[in-house]
């Protein structure tokens, strides 16, 4: 095992966490704990390998995916903003629908409710290999890296643009951090809060599209295995930054990586399994950790006469 292919696997396993993540940071900037993340991922994941297999076309599958990871945020901004359902409720109702509903959608139209494997699919577009040769380690690395992963790359410094340096960003953060000061100076929350949670679909149906159209070329139930989870437990881990939550995302990306080399050693599957969770538990506690810690002079001044 090379450091090349050490890292090539990283980044595989830690696009679709970190584009979760990012979609996740951005409705937590809006007050949202979006754990619907998860559902948007598999449906562009189904929809990306039935509008590929159908037509033919690789951008038509990419853009079908984006596309229904969109609207299934809006379903949940309805639910939530216009008829004031919680977030977290309507988040894992908006997860059971993607999984029941995939899976119907297997058995009613594809006769197969183990999933849908086409016996052709179109390629995505990946860095040529050889291509980057001139760069040592990191070059070899992104050879083979299909266009999404460039994408997941470019969205961490993208984010942090749209937050920081916008009005729009600030705007969004302000509904997060205080609804009625945000009111007061004009700020049309509800529509901010919509904005955000579109925002975490496109890059949701980003991340379903790079699990079903990299290197698979097919999807199974369930296919994203937790995630759009392990995603949100980056962006906590992170504090909701978008450097701290992309370096979060890598880490447990590592550890998926770190899992698939270690198949070829005897060592129980289980445990190789159970890597990137563990990671994402030991993050949460760590995040909950440094929030006690860091709230914990302010608690001491209140308590004291």
């Amino acid at each position: 095992m090379t450091v090349s292919s050490l890292l090539a696997s990283v980044l595989e396993q830690s696009t679709p966490i970190l584009l979760a993540a990012l979609a996740a940071m951005i409705t937590l900037r809006a007050n949202i704990l979006n754990v619907a993340v998860e559902g948007m991922m598999l449906v562009a994941a189904f929809t990306a390998i039935a509008v590929g297999s159908m037509t033919g076309s690789a951008a038509l599958a990419f853009f079908a995916a984006v596309a229904a990871a969109i609207l299934l945020s809006q379903l949940l901004a309805l639910l939530t903003l216009r008829f004031s359902a919680d977030f977290i409720v309507a988040g894992l109702g908006i997860n059971l629908l993607a999984a029941g509903g995939t899976l119907f959608m297997l058995e009613r139209f594809y006769n197969s409710p183990g999933g849908l494997r086409p016996t052709s699919f179109p390629d995505v577009w990946h860095v040529p290999e050889g291509s980057l040769s001139f760069i040592p380690i990191v070059g070899k690395a992104f050879e083979g890296q299909s266009f999404i992963v460039i994408l997941a790359l470019a969205a961490v410094p993208l984010s942090a643009v749209f937050l920081y340096l916008t009005p729009t960003g600030a705007n969004l953060r302000a509904a997060g951090e205080d609804e009625h000061a945000a009111r007061s100076a004009g700020i049309r929350v509800a529509w901010m809060k919509a904005l955000a949670v579109g925002i975490s679909g496109l890059l949701s149906g980003l991340a379903g599209a790079q699990l079903a159209m990299d290197k698979l070329h097919f999807f199974l139930p369930d296919m994203t295995s937790g995630r759009g989870f392990i995603g949100l437990a980056a962006t906590l881990f992170g504090g909701g930054q978008p450097w701290m939550t992309a370096a979060a995302s890598f880490l447990f990306g590592f550890f998926g990586a770190l899992g698939d080399r270690l198949q070829v050693f005897a060592i129980p599957s289980q445990f190789v399994l159970m890597l990137p969770y563990v990671a994402a538990i030991v993050g949460l506690t760590f995040a909950r950790w440094r929030v006690h810690r860091r709230n914990r002079p302010a608690r001491i001044a209140e308590s004291k006469p």
